[in-house]
C-alpha cells in the first residue's frame, strides 16, 4: 500500500496512542510541539480534533462555521504553544483556546451585524427558534442548535462545560445578570422544544 497512511489508518494510530500511551507521553509530545516539532503537534491534534470539533459546533450551530473555528483553534493552538506552561492538562489549556477562538468570532458576528437601536427589550431582535415539525423528534444537539446565538452560548458554557455566570459575563461582555436571564431562557426554550 506504500508509505502513505490512510484516514482510516491515523484514526487507528490516534486511538492506539490514546490506549496505549503512557499519560506522561502526551506531555513529551506537548514539550516537542513547544520546540516547534510539528510531528508532535500533529499526533496532539490528531488525539484533541474531535473534541474541539465538538465544543465549536455546539456553540456555533453552524457545521462549516465549526469546521473553520476548529482551524482557528489548532493555528492559534500552534502559535501558542511556547507559552504554554503545563498549570493545567493540555486538553483543559486547548479547550479554552477554542472556546476563545468561538466567543472572539461571535463577538466579531455582533459588530458585524449590529444596528443602531433603541429599546427596553433586546431580546426582540434575536431570532426565535423553529418551531419543530410535528412529529419529528428532536434531539438535544437540534434543540441546543436552535437556541438564539447568546442564549446557546451561555447554555453551553454554563451547562455543558461548567463555566460560572462571572466567567462568561467577562467573556461575552456583558452583566452577570445577563448570563443568568439567557441561561434561564436557553433552559426554558429547550424545554418547550424537547416537550
Amino acid at each position: 500500500m506504500g508509505s502513505r497512511m490512510t484516514y482510516v489508518d491515523r484514526v487507528a494510530a490516534s486511538l492506539a496512542f490514546l490506549v496505549t500511551e503512557k499519560p506522561d507521553a502526551e506531555m513529551d509530545l506537548v514539550r516537542r510541539a513547544q520546540a516547534r516539532d510539528m510531528q508532535a503537534f500533529e499526533r496532539l491534534y490528531r488525539v484533541h480534533v474531535t473534541r474541539v470539533h465538538a465544543i465549536c459546533l455546539r456553540m456555533t450551530a453552524n457545521l462549516t462555521r465549526a469546521e473553520e473555528l476548529t482551524q482557528k483553534t489548532f493555528l492559534t493552538a500552534w502559535e501558542k504553544m511556547p507559552f504554554f506552561r503545563g498549570e493545567s492538562a493540555f486538553s483543559s489549556w486547548l479547550h479554552r483556546v477554542a472556546v476563545n477562538a468561538v466567543l472572539a468570532d461571535f463577538r466579531a458576528e455582533q459588530r458585524r451585524t449590529q444596528h443602531v437601536f433603541t429599546t427596553e427589550d433586546p431580546a426582540i431582535f434575536e431570532t426565535a427558534p423553529r418551531a419543530p415539525v410535528v412529529g419529528i423528534k428532536l434531539d438535544l444537539d437540534q434543540a441546543i442548535a436552535a437556541l438564539p446565538p447568546q442564549a446557546r452560548a451561555v447554555f453551553v458554557l454554563h451547562d455543558v462545560e461548567g463555566w460560572r455566570h462571572h466567567e462568561i459575563a467577562r467573556e461575552l461582555g456583558v452583566a452577570s445578570g445577563t448570563s443568568k436571564a439567557q441561561l434561564h431562557r436557553a433552559r426554558k426554550l429547550l424545554q418547550e422544544a424537547l416537550q
